[in-house]
């Protein structure tokens, strides 16, 4: 490859073959081999706090990124010989939108909204305040009067709504309006020198949804829901943003556009030199 590629990559239902579809065989390793490339920094974007990416690593024999966005958003590591380093930067950045407060200063605000139950707090931090909800609530109403309560104390924060499959569990963070994993994805960009030409985000569900129908380059995974597939070419048709979002099909090397098989495929169509490489590679 040529170029220099920055991909970044969900982990849940993306990355990770925890999903109800089949993995490709080989998949993954393909992977493993792509970002190995020097040309390649890759960026694992993810919902867990930092103790379950090192699972999720472990477990699935991942290949250790050279940056981590956890918590949605809320959090920035730097890995460098298997050392994490917290990214101060990003808090800095995003830690304005609350006023010196944290998410445990919020947390009167929602105690009598009877469907929100508080995550465990190994899944809370500073800046991220989670709920689960039961999948019969009406999210959207439910979050109007969250925004209402937050408007209202002049508290700058974003809702992001999303489904744990596994679980079949409502999950709703409570984040300032800076931490979203599209406004992360980008601070990385700028600071190491990436635009929207040189970086790919793969991802498969609703919290993924305003990096999908972004500017940036974006692929869908073959096994996210057919909602959030509609809800991604909605929301890039309102936005102009279609041609930067790709929906994997499955047919490229063989394999079925499922996690893995889908990032491949996604970089596949946004970069001819890593196309290239990766039919080379499945050929030997």
């Amino acid at each position: 490859m040529k170029e220099h590629i920055l991909i970044c990559t969900d982990l849940d239902r993306t990355l990770l073959p925890n999903g109800r579809q089949p993995e490709s065989p080989g998949a993954r390793a393909a992977f493993s081999r792509l970002v190995a490339h020097p040309e390649v920094t890759l960026a694992y974007v993810s919902g867990r706090h930092r103790e379950l990416i090192e699972d999720a690593i472990r477990d699935y024999e991942l290949p250790l990124p050279d940056w981590i966005i956890g918590d949605v958003g809320t959090t920035i590591y730097q890995v460098r010989a298997g050392e994490w380093r917290y990214w101060q930067e990003w808090e800095r950045d995003i830690g304005a939108d609350w006023r010196g407060m944290t998410a445990n200063d919020l947390r009167p605000l929602f105690t009598d909204l009877q469907a929100l139950q508080l995550q465990e707090e190994s899944k809370q931090n500073r800046y991220k305040l989670s709920y689960y909800l039961p999948l019969e609530t009406d999210s959207s109403a439910l979050q109007r009067e969250m925004s209402r309560r937050l408007n209202l104390a002049s508290i700058a924060a974003s809702l992001i709504y999303s489904v744990d499959q596994a679980t079949s569990t409502g999950l709703l963070d409570v984040l300032p309006a800076l931490a979203t994993k599209h406004h992360a994805v980008e601070f990385l960009m700028q600071h190491q020198g990436f635009d929207y030409s040189n970086t790919v985000f793969a991802g498969d569900s609703g919290n993924d949804l305003p990096v999908l129908v972004s500017p940036i380059h974006s692929v869908l995974v073959a096994n996210a829901d057919f909602e959030v597939a509609e809800q991604a070419k909605t929301q890039a048709l309102q936005q102009g943003t279609l041609a930067a979002l790709y929906l994997a099909q499955g047919g490229f090397l063989g394999m079925n556009g499922n996690y893995s098989a889908g990032i491949l495929e996604g970089v596949a169509h946004y970069h001819p030199d890593a196309r290239f490489w990766m039919e080379k590679e499945h050929e030997q």
